[in-house]
């Protein structure tokens, strides 16, 4: 699972997740990705079901590149347990990902047909819907505007 080696802080306050993303949000490491279309938080466990469920069909074949790490701590309280008493113990990690933020990434010599559907059964490990990005397409409508 994905998480940081350190943290300066064991907590950290919720935060909102506003605006369209500004960075990541291009293709820089291959030919292919997989941008989110919506807000949420994806957490350390999803991220590692969808790279498992890239590299197998891939058949570890292609670079695959992961755009997002889960830096963010998020706490939980247990069952059944009264209000007050401070903040829950924490419960793991995740990635605040906002919307056209490129999520992963395949390079190395994979046909189109083999990454749409790496990326499609990767979507389906994740709680967002997301959209399948090319190299070509995006340096095409860049240069058209």
């Amino acid at each position: 699972m994905l998480q940081p080696k350190k943290t300066k802080y064991r907590k950290q306050f919720k935060g909102r997740i506003k605006g369209k993303a500004t960075k990541g949000h291009t293709i820089v490491y291959g030919d292919f990705g997989l941008a989110s279309e919506c807000k949420a938080k994806i957490t350390s466990r999803q991220i590692e079901a969808a790279r498992i469920a890239i590299n197998r069909y891939l058949k570890r074949g292609g670079d695959v590149t992961i755009r997002i790490f889960p830096h963010k701590p998020v706490t939980k309280r247990a069952a059944e347990v009264r209000m007050g008493k401070g903040k829950g113990p924490l419960d793991g990690y995740v990635a605040p990902v906002k919307e056209r933020t490129m999520l992963f990434e395949i390079g190395g010599g994979v046909s189109e047909a083999d990454a749409r559907e790496a990326f499609r059964r990767a979507s389906h490990k994740l709680p967002i819907k997301t959209k399948i990005v090319i190299k070509a397409q995006v340096q095409t409508s860049v240069e058209g505007v």
